[in-house]
């Protein structure tokens, strides 16, 4: 199979919605990314820290571009050396497998700007 940061988002019907199993089956491959809930929407997050703000923003742009290239995009939080990242599907009013994917890609953009 494919890994999830190779992978590509489609759009999702609202019935693709992963159940608790699929949740957690892709949940072994982000084990960085914790499952949480929002107003009872399941959602991907991870917070990632850094040197100072402008390591912290660069990162961020570069997850919104990704985001762009995909067109799916998270909940942003930028403070001064932190960021913290938030992926779900709106219209699965929940989490899809593109959440999962996305945070592979942003496991791989912290990996590029660490190295």
């Amino acid at each position: 199979m494919t890994p999830l940061a190779e992978r590509n988002c489609i759009h999702r019907d609202p019935n693709e919605g992963l159940n608790p199993q699929e949740i957690a089956k892709f949940s072994t491959e982000l084990p960085s990314w914790k499952i949480g809930e929002n107003n009872s929407i399941k959602h991907i997050q991870r917070k990632f820290k850094f040197k100072n703000f402008a390591q912290a923003l660069a990162f961020v742009n570069a997850v919104g571009d990704i985001s762009e290239e995909q067109d799916h995009h998270p909940v942003i939080i930028l403070e001064w050396a932190n960021a913290q990242i938030s992926w779900w599907t709106h219209t699965v009013k929940g989490l899809s497998e593109n959440d999962f994917i996305m945070a592979a890609k942003t496991n791989v953009l912290i990996n590029e700007s660490i190295n």
